[in-house]
């Protein structure tokens, strides 16, 4: 059952959170600092997913060849102003190949 109150208590803070966001008055969000933090925090979060799904497995450090050509390949794409379903693409073929390759 505690569980259930650690559920219900992450699901109204996560509430709050947003109406604290809907607000908040414009003064507050038309500053440059809040808005640069804004602009960066995604960018920053995705990052930190997809470095803890690239390199740990079963809640440790583990390097695997394949997601890391998979991940090298994408950020190649990227740098190339390739479309996301390409980058996605390059991705999955690139570790898919690493794979096989390294059996």
């Amino acid at each position: 059952m505690t569980l259930w109150w650690a559920i219900a208590a992450l699901c109204a803070g996560c509430y709050a959170l947003k109406l604290a966001g809907l607000a908040a008055p414009r003064r507050v969000l038309d500053h440059p600092g809040v808005r640069r933090f804004a602009e960066l925090v995604p960018v920053a979060l995705l990052a930190a997913l997809i470095a803890v799904q690239v390199f740990t497995e079963e809640g440790g450090l583990h390097v695997d060849p394949a997601r890391t050509a998979g991940l090298g390949a994408a950020a190649v794409a990227l740098l190339l102003r390739a479309p996301f379903l390409v980058v996605l693409a390059a991705a999955a073929v690139v570790t898919a190949l690493a794979r096989i390759l390294l059996g």
